[in-house]
């Protein structure tokens, strides 16, 4: 009796980086949020203090970033990153920014 073996393709997200197109959407607003947020961070900083709180507002976003990373396990944009955080960042986010505009204007 001959033993015959069937290879079943196996789906590309059992071991894939996405978790799917919702989490990819999630994980491109949280890239883009990061990276305003740094930028308000640096702007906000320039305007209260000159050069000196713009390198304070790198400095700022810098350990932002990492305090992002702790709460996700280590990694910046993890496979499956939660609504939750993308939330909260959005509205940290919307914070920073009014300071800013309100600080220029």
């Amino acid at each position: 009796m001959a033993h015959v073996t069937t290879n079943m393709p196996r789906r590309a997200t059992d071991n894939s980086v996405s978790a799917g197109p919702a989490s990819d959407v999630r994980t491109f607003i949280a890239a883009v949020l990061l990276t305003f947020a740094a930028g308000e961070l640096m702007l906000l900083g320039y305007a209260l203090l000159g050069v000196f709180g713009g390198i304070i507002g790198v400095v700022a976003a810098f350990f932002g970033v990492l305090w992002w990373r702790t709460i996700h396990d280590k990694r910046a944009f993890p496979r499956d990153l939660p609504v939750k955080s993308v939330v909260i960042l959005a509205v940290v986010t919307a914070v920073i920014t009014l300071l800013a505009f309100l600080t220029v204007a």
